[in-house]
């Protein structure tokens, strides 16, 4: 087996017809310093981190502006352009004014600008996915997609998603224009977004999972996921991302990090494949 097969384990799946990605993909957030603010620690190992995930066969990439911010943005840039076979995947529609602070800005006029600028910082004249971050209460969901769709119309953004909404949220946003994707929280312990996902399944709509790898005390030493963990000769996170993966054909996990070791560990998940039986048995923990 090649380093690139080991993503390619994870299966594939198209976003609007014509972005074919490896199911298993890595998320930028962590290449940036605490409270997602400022840049790493080791800004060096990060640059490895995207490299070796390539190597791996890890070819869809999520990030956003808000992330540093902007310094995830220039390290994908750094570690990766001209980006040959991959997919990056942006965001905007977080302002931030400091460590963990993230607040809603759905500003059309702000969302085009952060747009722009994302072109500028990952040297694209097109953007393969863009996302609104959160939904703006403040300004009609027309106004924020719309001005996503004159982005597209211009060639600047090739297919739009949503990021943390609801059922209801999406199909409004689709009477405005086709969602390729969607984004929220959700692992084998915080399934809130369970209706959202059956759904997005139920369309062919990707879902990207962020925050995947929380386990909590499932993880524990005597838990279901450390005993089938066992079996697989497998870490508790790697079974967590392979129930991802089982639970629907759209899941689109994107484990981030910002050590290659850890990197490693989570991209070998995609050869994990769980047995109908231990696919339940985690998810009845899981839902307790």
């Amino acid at each position: 087996m090649t380093e690139q097969s080991v993503a390619q384990a994870s299966g594939t799946f198209t976003l609007g017809g014509d972005l074919t990605v490896n199911r298993l993909g890595f998320g930028a957030m962590r290449l940036t310093g605490k409270g997602v603010w400022g840049p790493p620690t080791d800004r060096d190992e990060c640059v490895r981190v995207l490299r070796r995930a390539v190597e791996l066969g890890v070819n869809f990439i999520d990030t956003a502006d808000s992330y540093g911010p902007y310094i995830s943005e220039d390290i994908i840039r750094e570690a990766l352009y001209p980006y040959d076979g991959l997919v990056i995947a942006t965001k905007a529609g977080l302002l931030r004014t400091g460590p963990d602070v993230w607040i809603d800005l759905g500003n059309p006029s702000y969302l085009r600008q952060e747009v722009e600028m994302s072109l500028r910082r990952l040297a694209v004249e097109t953007i393969d996915l863009f996302q609104l971050h959160r939904i703006d209460k403040n300004f009609p969901l027309a106004d924020q997609v719309g001005e996503l769709v004159k982005l597209k119309d211009e060639g600047k953004i090739r297919q739009i998603g949503l990021s943390e909404v609801n059922v209801d949220q999406l199909k409004a946003a689709q009477q405005i224009t086709q969602i390729v994707s969607v984004q929220n929280m959700y692992n084998l312990s915080a399934r809130g977004a369970e209706p959202l996902l059956d759904e997005a399944t139920k369309q062919g709509v990707g879902f990207i999972p962020w925050f995947p790898l929380a386990a909590g005390p499932l993880a524990a030493a005597d838990g279901p996921l450390q005993r089938i963990a066992a079996d697989h000769h497998a870490t508790p996170s790697q079974l967590a991302l392979a129930w991802l993966l089982k639970r629907s054909p759209v899941m689109l996990p994107i484990p981030g990090t910002s050590k290659v070791a850890h990197l490693e560990e989570n991209v070998a998940a995609a050869e994990i494949t769980l047995t109908d039986d231990e696919f339940e048995t985690l998810a009845a923990a899981g839902a307790q």
